[in-house]
């Protein structure tokens, strides 16, 4: 695994995963996992901006109502505004690789290390994160810039993981193995020590 000390920062790239409004149909919106998500992914994207790094904002659309790309859902939220040189990429996948041309774009712009953020964190940002890190990436999983949502069991019981138990599972797993697992703070005030 190639390790973000290992890579500067200045060869790094923000990825905002699905922070799509097609999250906030129905009830689970209410019981997400993040009250500061937005904030910190917009510090990241203006600490990332203000250093002349790339941003990269990602959609995912299926089949499922707000994902469909006819879905007035289907948009980045309000709180974010790409600039002319950010590229919107739309993803049919879980991981923002397989269905799009993003390592094309980070090739061309000489980017070997990933910050990641976005929703589910134990999904689409995961997902990411590990083909990321196989791809050859150091990757930085920024924790307090995702979120996630209880997940039912499916099975009849009324079961469900917890939020909590859902972050503690993906810090266990990606820690070391796949990613450096960092806090929005700690990766702002390290991009504010490049200058």
């Amino acid at each position: 695994m190639l390790r973000s000390a290992d890579v500067p920062l200045a060869q790094s790239a923000l990825l905002v995963i699905d922070v799509q409004d097609s999250f906030k149909v129905g009830a689970r919106w209410e019981r997400r996992s993040n009250p500061h998500f937005e904030d910190n992914v917009a510090a990241l994207i203006a600490s990332y901006r203000a250093a002349g790094l790339p941003v990269y904002f990602i959609l995912h659309t299926d089949g499922d109502g707000g994902f469909a790309r006819t879905s007035p859902h289907f948009k980045l939220m309000d709180f974010i505004s790409p600039r002319s040189d950010e590229p919107v990429i739309v993803k049919e996948t879980r991981n923002c690789f397989t269905s799009t041309n993003l390592q094309t774009l980070l090739l061309h712009q000489g980017v070997r290390r990933l910050a990641i953020t976005g929703i589910q964190t134990e999904q689409c940002c995961e997902t990411t994160a590990r083909i990321a890190a196989d791809l050859g990436y150091a990757v930085d999983f920024v924790l307090d810039g995702t979120l996630t949502f209880p997940i039912p069991s499916n099975d009849g019981s009324g079961r469900e993981l917890g939020v909590e138990a859902i972050q503690e599972r993906t810090v266990y797993v990606l820690r070391d193995r796949f990613a450096r697992i960092v806090s929005a703070d700690q990766l702002k005030a390290e991009i504010a020590a490049m200058s």
